[in-house]
């Protein structure tokens, strides 16, 4: 502890150094309360410098407590100030002496006044003397002779912070420069004097050890060795070591390792404009195709093949439930007898329970029982398709060569049978390309204003909207729309109804009907008189309330739902957009978007809203159907959406809709959002990663699945305007439809022997053949040609497949050193090998996804005979400027690159095309149930139709003789009234030319016929017969439903609808 007067004279040297008054911390270091010893008062200035130096470094150091220097560290500065000073004056002795020496030239006190002015004499080597004192007085005089003027003054400095002053004339000294301070350059520094002396004696050192090594080189170079011996060991041991405590470590870093580098060479394959052949060879065996691969295919082609059936099958199914529709109703009707129905009932259970199996068994009818002959005709024909496929103006030039009733059928059937209804990616990406190109050439020869789109009915919309709706379109629909349409179906409270005449007669209904007096108030009324009576009103503003609240859940529905919408067509609503912008650049935006609104709501969902049972957009049990009631709401949905996208008010004869008009023209804003980000899409070869080139490296050929009949149709329209679609000659479709000749019968198409011709029914026979399904594998017309006429993709295709092969079995950093380097016999030895492994994998290869001839022939070449025909192939490629020799064929390895690339990319397409065929397959399957269904629920309607005619018979007593022929029937009593009782009941209203008084004379008598529903009415005047009239109570009923409320009979007698019903239901159903 410090005593208190200790602590005082601490503070006064605290507060003295702060000051920076040298003289003033002199006074309080010599303190005696302070007890500081070896003060000299020479040295005031440097205590200060040091002492302040102390105490800032103390201040600077956060971890001190204390920020004031205590007495030991005083003492502490005091006695490395005084340390200074002595290396000080020891430096100027040296200094001083050293360059007195020289300027004496008194070479033999150099050695002595080395030793007493340093600080450890034995550095200095006697030996050595002479050498120090030349070089000293060498580099004295170079150091004078850049000297024009020599001061006094030597500067020394200590520890990077302190300089000491010397003056070698006055012999004075000091912390503080000096004033007027011309320093004495000429001399030596104490510096550069040490540094001579401590040279020469490290290099005589230096020099000595040199030499004991070279005098004992074998000895050291034994003693290396083993040394880096040992080390090498002990390290090779470690690490060795190290490698088995962390194998599993070192393993993940490997594969790691490895993974980047394939990842690397994989982004260089994939983003490199021209990936180096050394990264190419690395991943052609990407190209081998599996029995993964193999499977997959044909699991793709048969469900393709059974979707496309089914979809045919169903809309075949569709046909026939509606024809029954129809007689069913004609049925209820009278118009037709039970047996026609019964007949048509029939014939749906055969296609039910498989007799129409005919039309698709391909075994014993069809492609495998052609002749040779009919195998030429039937290649023909496949590249006939296949042109037609792919290229999209043949088609497109077609469809508007035919009437539109004809080109509509014809597009319902051959084209999207051409396409398989769009059944894999390919397939769709060639038939968004035939859309593309007729909506252009639609739109360019058929439109002369924009409005035409929209008020017309162009045939490629109509086209596009239909097979967006089929099969592949329509689980898209159900997702969109069915739950919010099944809200509303289901709410039964909802009653929509926005027409006020409509509204006022279902009043007026709802009242006779009730009470079957009539009313007071007038049948037929306008829209105006109608709005005057306050029921109405009211029951109009409950309607539109109700409207606007479903509406906005319909639109809310399709707006948040812009990706389920078919990518097929967003794209045709942008080709669409495009092309009436290039046709007509004065169009705005509003109206170009009100075209796209037109295709994607009101051709697209607007019907699926009204008639939700007629799009399979909601599950209908058999016999149920959507009653008037609902049908009407959706209507009234759909007429506000359709109004709101074509931004149209209500106006007009829908001026009482007109409180709408603000909520239509939100609703307009959100729909053009809704309709521009629509045609927001990347193009088909974008989206389906596909080109012209696409074919050549896919493992499958297209197939389709055609009726004869469609064939023979398709090659008759094309004969019919092939100077319209094909006027050249050369034109490769005229050299194939030359090759084919004329239209082909359905019996010369099958061959003779198909059809007995003593066949009564033959005609009929041959109908049931026409509609044989064959599959056509798809080929163009030079893919299966060989020798020279191989065209120049065709020769690419080959050379790029004996490319792969050469690089698999023999290395090089490019294809022209390859090519130039002899193969060593285990190259040849290996690629044999891989050959022999090729051609079992071919065999196990399904015909249809086998290589042509020319291609297997090729691949059983040795390794020398493939490379000098690439040679010849690349030389020919290079004529064509398919390749260049300068880039050492380099286009031709990014071509494979691409095919590597492409076959990953086909890979994954085709996995997701299984579980799209999956999905399409189940919904098709329901939709075949459901029809079952519907043909048992018609069957049981059939057989209790039977039963009921049964019974009828029966109760009408038909006697019959002992021939068995009826005697005669009881008739049912008919029902007479007089026109002044009809008129008292309100059923009969006037009669022309007749006064009321004169009703009386005039009777009506009203006999049930024996047609279930069908009544003779028959008037008298004066008891004399005058006319006869047949009313049916579906024509009546259909009248109500209507809102027709009176009705002539007779041309003259005016009678209540409503009441007329009622009478008949009473008098002759008991209701």
């Amino acid at each position: 502890m410090h005593s208190l007067p200790g602590v005082v004279a601490v503070g006064y040297i605290n507060e003295a150094i702060d000051e920076g008054n040298p003289l003033r911390t002199l006074e309080t270091l010599l303190l005696p309360t302070a007890n500081i010893s070896d003060v000299d008062p020479a040295h005031a200035q440097h205590y200060q410098d040091v002492l302040y130096h102390a105490k800032s470094q103390k201040l600077g150091d956060s971890e001190s407590v204390s920020k004031v220097l205590w007495l030991d560290e005083i003492q502490q500065a005091v006695d490395d100030a005084n340390v200074d000073e002595d290396r000080a004056k020891q430096w100027v002795t040296l200094v001083v002496d050293v360059n007195q020496c020289l300027e004496g030239k008194k070479s033999s006190d150099i050695l002595s006044v080395l030793k007493s002015s340093t600080s450890n004499a034995n550095d200095i080597i006697p030996e050595c003397a002479d050498k120090y004192y030349d070089a000293l007085v060498k580099a004295k005089e170079l150091k004078s002779e850049r000297v024009s003027s020599d001061g006094s003054w030597l500067k020394l400095n200590l520890h990077k912070k302190y300089d000491y002053y010397y003056n070698t004339d006055s012999k004075e000294s000091s912390w503080v420069t000096p004033e007027s301070c011309l320093y004495k350059e000429s001399w030596l520094t104490g510096k550069e004097i040490e540094a001579f002396w401590k040279g020469y004696k490290q290099r005589k050192e230096y020099m000595h050890r040199r030499q004991t090594f070279i005098d004992n080189t074998d000895s050291i170079v034994k003693i290396q060795s083993w040394f880096r011996m040992a080390t090498a060991r002990k390290s090779y041991l470690s690490r060795l070591q190290y490698f088995r405590d962390h194998n599993n470590e070192i393993v993940k870093i490997q594969s790691l390792l490895r993974a980047n580098k394939a990842r690397d060479d994989y982004k260089t394959l994939v983003g490199s404009e021209n990936p180096p052949l050394t990264v190419i060879r690395k991943f052609v065996y990407l190209l081998d195709q599996s029995d993964l691969d193999f499977q997959e295919e044909l699991e793709v082609a048969r469900l393709r093949e059974e979707v496309v059936t089914k979809i045919r099958a169903n809309q075949q199914l569709e046909k026939d439930l509606n024809l029954m529709d129809i007689k069913i109703g004609l049925l209820v009707k009278n118009r037709i007898t039970l047996e026609d129905v019964i007949s048509h009932s029939k014939k749906l259970n055969k296609k039910k329970g498989g007799e129409m199996e005919i039309l698709n068994n391909t075994d014993n009818q069809g492609i495998k029982s052609l002749s040779k002959e009919r195998r030429k005709t039937l290649e023909t024909y496949q590249q006939l398709f296949y042109l037609l496929q792919t290229n999209p103006l043949y088609l497109a030039k077609l469809i508007f060569q035919m009437p539109q009733n004809k080109s509509t059928k014809f597009m319902d059937t051959v084209i999207f049978t051409l396409y398989n209804y769009a059944s894999n990616q390919r397939e769709e990406y060639l038939l968004l390309k035939l859309f593309k190109t007729a909506l252009e050439e639609e739109i360019k020869s058929k439109v002369d204003q924009v409005q035409d789109i929209v008020t017309g009915n162009p045939t490629v919309i109509k086209m596009v909207v239909s097979f967006n709706r089929g099969a592949r379109g329509q689980n898209t629909l159900r997702q969109l729309l069915a739950p919010v349409v099944k809200e509303i179906i289901d709410d039964k409270s909802l009653i929509i109804n926005t027409n006020p005449v409509e509204v006022y007669k279902a009043w007026v209904n709802q009242l006779e009907t009730q009470t079957g007096e009539a009313s007071k108030l007038p049948y037929d009324v306008t829209t105006e008189q109608a709005l005057t009576y306050p029921e109405v009103k009211n029951k109009l503003e409950a309607s539109i309330e109700n409207l606007r609240r479903v509406t906005d859940k319909v639109l809310n529905s399709i707006i948040s739902s812009l990706d389920l919408l078919p990518y097929g067509l967003r794209y045709i609503a942008k080709v669409l957009k495009n092309s009436i912008h290039e046709k007509f650049p004065d169009a705005t935006e509003d109206e170009l978007l009100k075209i796209v609104g037109n295709l994607l709501y009101y051709r697209y969902m607007n019907p699926a809203i009204v008639a939700p049972d007629g799009f399979d957009i909601i599950d209908m049990t058999a016999g149920g159907q959507i009653n008037s009631d609902q049908r009407r709401n959706l209507g009234s949905v759909a007429k506000v959406l359709q109004h709101a996208a074509s931004n149209k008010l209500f106006e007009g004869e829908n001026e009482h809709l007109s409180s709408m008009n603000n909520y239509l023209s939100e609703t307009y804003q959100e729909f053009r959002k809704y309709f521009k980000e629509a045609c927001n899409v990347p193009e088909p070869e974008e989206k389906f990663n596909m080109d012209k080139y696409t074919d050549l490296v896919t493992v499958s050929k297209p197939v389709i699945y055609i009726s004869i009949e469609e064939i023979i149709s398709t090659h008759s329209l094309l004969l019919e305007h092939q100077d319209a679609i094909a006027p050249e000659k050369n034109d490769l479709l005229s050299e194939l439809l030359g090759s084919l000749g004329e239209v082909p019968t359905v019996e010369s198409f099958l061959g003779e022997g198909a059809v007995d011709p003593n066949d009564p029914n033959k005609a009929n026979t041959l109908s049931q053949l026409s509609k044989t399904e064959i599959s056509l594998v798809l080929t163009s017309k030079y893919d299966i040609e060989d020798g020279e006429a191989i065209d120049s993709r065709s020769l690419m295709i080959k050379t790029k497949k004996l490319i792969i092969d050469v690089i698999r079995n023999q290395p090089g950093n490019t294809l022209t050193e390859i090519l130039e380097t002899p193969a060593t016999a285990q190259q040849e030895v290996d690629h044999a090998t891989d050959m022999v492994s090729r051609a079992m994998i071919d065999s196990r290869t399904p015909e249809e996804m086998k290589h042509s001839q020319s291609m297997i022939e090729d691949a059983q070449l040795p390794l020398e005979q493939k490379k000098r025909k690439i040679q010849r192939n690349l030389r020919t490629l290079e004529q064509t400027g398919h390749v260049s020799s300068e880039n050492k064929y380099q286009d031709i390895l990014n071509e494979i690159a691409k095919d590597i690339r492409n076959q990953r990319i086909y890979r994954k397409l085709r996995k997701a095309e299984l579980a799209k065929l999956q999905q399409t397959l189940n919904a098709l399957n329901k939709k075949a149930a459901f029809y079952e269904e519907q043909i048992n629920y018609y069957d049981t309607y059939i057989k209790t139709c039977l039963d009921n005619l049964k019974r009828k018979n029966t109760r009408r007593s038909i006697k019959l003789d002992g021939k068995g022929e009826p005697k005669g029937a009881k008739r049912a009593k008919p029902v007479k009234y007089t026109a002044a009782k009809l008129h008292e009941k309100g059923v009969l209203l006037d009669i022309d030319d007749l006064q009321t008084n004169q009703f009386k004379n005039v009777t009506f008598d009203i006999i049930a016929t024996e047609d279930v529903g069908i009544f003779d009415v028959r008037s008298k005047f004066l008891g004399v017969e005058m006319e006869k009239v047949q009313l049916n109570i579906q024509d009546l009923l259909q009248m109500q439903y209507e809102g027709v409320a009176v009705m002539k009979m007779f041309d003259k007698v005016k009678v209540n609808v409503n009441l007329l019903i009622y009478l008949l239901n009473k008098k002759f159903y008991g209701k």
